[in-house]
């Protein structure tokens, strides 16, 4: 799958030369023309079919250490803003490591642009490479699985190609790797803004009725936003935090957030403090890796999946409804249905490959999907699942009353 320089046609007509060189871990060499940052980006590849929403899939945390093949041709159609970034945490400042295009980056043609995209990836460190077959490298992926890889961004073109492939053949796997503290927040922070609005864009959440604590793995902004959304004020604590130090945050409710890496590494101090949780009887709601650090703290276990889950056209069915929403995924770790103690049902799955995408525990008021209510791809299809934690709150909070 190495994509050498075209030779010289009748013509006289010539292939650009290589700006960029995207290099996986068995020494298959991709080139094309670089974008964004220059410089170097390590990370696994995965491929991403969303055909929009290209900002929020470049911040989103649960990508860290990670880098994402867009299969969609058309990126940077709709530029880039300040609204539609996803990380909560600023210093974490973006969740990808690099981006492969199939194609030079589109020009914004949109009112809400402020941005060329190819600016916004400079100003995010971001290193892309853009000319590159990608569905050629979503069927190497499939078939054999997401591989480490270099993607190396250079203007004049020099490349030791033997040296970037010993640098992706020697990158760790994702396997046994904790990415959360690279994007959780650093402190305690109050979020008040709801969800987006025409014309008048973000509200603000000024009368709220419960509290909830959110367990930071590497939280979406429009998570918040949503939780917000629902009437209550929504409070923001690291992932490190104890049990302790949450509770005496009198919260009403809890929820686990989304995050990267292997979810049994963060679940060595994570899931402690969620079973403590769960033994006090708070309403606890899991998105993501919350829902894999739930599964983990009643006992399943969770594996590494062959090409993973990326997109916003993914089917899944509502085991208790029988309906079927159509959602946003992001995860290359699944719980393992099979592992599920008596306690905890299973309540949704995929109808791509019949992986698990949720549980409702039966003698604690906690439940989880897998995939992203709030990316909103349906648009709305998975929406009651706040207003469903929002009613397990507000009971809770009358019973303190």
């Amino acid at each position: 799958m190495t994509t050498p320089h075209a030779p010289e046609t009748d013509n006289g007509w010539t292939e650009p030369p290589a700006t960029a060189v995207l290099v996986l871990a068995d020494g298959t060499v991709l080139e094309g023309q670089g974008l964004g940052a220059e410089g170097k980006a390590t990370g696994e590849v995965c491929f991403n079919t969303a055909m929009t929403g290209y900002q929020e899939i470049l911040t989103d945390p649960s990508y860290a250490g990670q880098i994402v093949t867009f299969t969609f041709p058309h990126i940077g159609n709709v530029g880039a803003n300040d609204e539609d970034t996803e990380t909560v945490n600023a210093a974490a400042s973006s969740g990808v490591r690099g981006a492969v295009f199939g194609a030079a980056i589109t020009g914004p043609s949109n009112w809400r642009s402020a941005k060329h995209l190819d600016q916004w990836l400079k100003s995010y460190g971001i290193s892309a490479i853009g000319g590159v077959d990608t569905r050629a490298l979503t069927a190497f992926i499939r078939e054999k699985g997401m591989p480490n890889a270099v993607i190396a961004h250079d203007p004049a073109g020099n490349f030791d190609i033997e040296a970037l492939k010993r640098e992706a053949a020697a990158l760790p796997s994702m396997e046994g790797q904790d990415l959360v503290p690279m994007v959780t927040a650093g402190q305690r922070q109050d979020w008040t803004e709801t969800v987006w609005n025409w014309p008048n864009g973000y509200g603000k959440q000024d009368k709220p009725a419960q509290r909830i604590v959110a367990i930071d793995y590497g939280l979406k902004r429009n998570i918040l936003r949503l939780l917000s959304n629902t009437g209550a004020e929504v409070v923001v604590v690291p992932a490190t935090t104890s049990a302790e130090d949450i509770l005496a945050l009198n919260p009403d409710g809890v929820f686990l957030s989304n995050g990267p890496g292997d979810p049994a590494a963060t679940g060595e101090y994570a899931v402690p403090v969620i079973r403590q949780i769960l033994d006090k009887g708070v309403p606890t709601f899991g998105i993501c890796l919350g829902h894999q650090m739930l599964a983990l703290a009643v006992g399943a276990k969770t594996q590494k999946m062959h090409q993973g889950h990326h997109g916003a056209n993914h089917p899944v069915k509502d085991l208790t409804t029988g309906k079927v929403e159509i959602v946003s995924m992001n995860h290359g770790f699944a719980v393992d249905r099979d592992s599920l103690p008596a306690n905890a049902e299973e309540t949704h799955v995929s109808l791509f490959d019949g992986s698990n995408s949720g549980i409702r525990l039966n003698d604690r008021p906690a439940f989880s999907v897998q995939h992203h209510p709030e990316a909103s791809p349906g648009p709305q299809d998975s929406h009651y699942l706040f207003q469903r934690f929002a009613d397990m709150v507000k009971a809770h909070a009358k019973t303190r009353a």
